[in-house]
């Protein structure tokens, strides 16, 4: 069994105002397609999509962010004043004068870098071009084999998988996954096919190596668990 990645979910104050500024920041739309939720729906079927969720006090550090790719260096330009425009800010992670793309973070926190156009690992990817995770290779291998997409990226702990169709690769850094603070506030939400039991899509996710945990959203359609790196990931029932 494979699972469909749907969204990554992100805990937001506002979830209709987050989503309305990346749909602007990415020229997507929003749909409100999950209850409680506000969804930012790619143009394009093989990126991945943005939740955002209800959440009075988002806590706990976000266990991805997400890359942002130009097409030109005036559109790398256009793309970070967008980003300030519709919200955003600069955001200093202790990044080098000599890097080249920019770290800016949403009007909640969330961060983002905009990537430049000679960048070649996210070539051809879209405008979401990753969404970068905590995690070793076991991350990234738990995350190939659930999701049915190959390893991109394979090299000393740090790995990508991406649809065989293209489109958001997902990566994971290497290395120990940063501690924790509670719950992420940034998941994958993953999907099983339609006619599948909920309980099976989280029995096989278990064998892979994930663990369940005592959280189940507001819906009560879902179950919780956490991949080899402790990051939360959801399962839904088919919509």
């Amino acid at each position: 069994m494979t699972l469909h990645l749907e969204a990554l979910a992100v805990d937001a104050a506002d979830p209709p105002a987050l989503a309305r500024f990346w749909a602007g920041v990415l020229g997507w739309t929003t749909a409100e397609d999950r209850p409680g939720a506000v969804t930012v729906v790619p143009s394009d079927p093989v990126c991945v999509a943005l939740r955002f969720r209800s959440a009075a006090a988002p806590s706990g550090a976000s266990r991805h962010h997400l890359h942002v790719t130009s097409t030109s260096t005036d559109d790398m330009a256009a793309t970070v004043e967008r980003v300030l425009a519709l919200g955003g800010r600069h955001l200093d992670v202790g990044q080098q004068p000599d890097e080249e793309h920019v770290v800016l973070a949403d009007p909640e926190g969330n961060a983002l870098c905009v990537i430049p156009p000679w960048n070649r690992f996210l070539a051809g990817t879209g405008r979401l071009g990753e969404v970068a995770g905590d995690g070793g290779r076991a991350t990234g291998v738990f995350w190939s084999e659930a999701l049915g997409w190959p390893l991109v990226w394979d090299e000393d702990d740090e790995t990508a998988v991406q649809s065989p169709a293209g489109g958001t690769k997902v990566s994971f850094g290497g290395g120990p996954a940063a501690p924790k603070d509670g719950a992420s506030r940034t998941r994958m939400e993953v999907v099983a096919a339609a006619g599948t039991d909920l309980a099976d899509a989280v029995a096989e996710l278990e064998r892979l190596g994930a663990v369940r945990v005592d959280t189940v959203l507001a819906d009560g359609d879902s179950v919780t668990l956490v991949d080899p790196s402790g990051t939360e990931l959801v399962v839904l029932s088919p919509r």
